[in-house]
């Protein structure tokens, strides 16, 4: 089975301070390089530190790796500067249990 992928996911440093929403969008748009009409939609992950972006085309996440190397500079309002690694977002195979079902069902 063939997955399609269309997102990237963008890991903060976790010693980083705080980003603010709009800090994270002005980031996208001038750091990434990333039209409006490019992004189909933006997921901030606050605790875990990181944020999902995903995009209209297929092509679109292979060519900001590529642009990128996998890996972003931003700065922080304090003049702290921290690194920002950049992957391709996989769901993969999961297990799951629900209650009250067979395992072989």
């Amino acid at each position: 089975m063939e997955e399609r992928q269309n997102k990237i996911v963008c890991k903060f440093d976790p010693s980083s301070p705080r980003i603010t929403a709009h800090h994270i969008h002005d980031w996208i748009y001038d750091s990434l390089r990333l039209p409006e009409s490019d992004i189909r939609m933006i997921q901030i992950d606050g605790p875990r530190h990181r944020v999902s972006i995903k995009f209209h085309s297929s092509d679109r996440p292979y060519s900001v790796l590529q642009a990128t190397g996998g890996c972003v500079e931003f700065h922080h309002d304090n003049g702290e500067l921290s690194l920002v690694n950049i992957n391709l977002a996989g769901m993969g195979i999961r297990r799951i249990r629900l209650a009250g079902l067979a395992p072989e069902i």
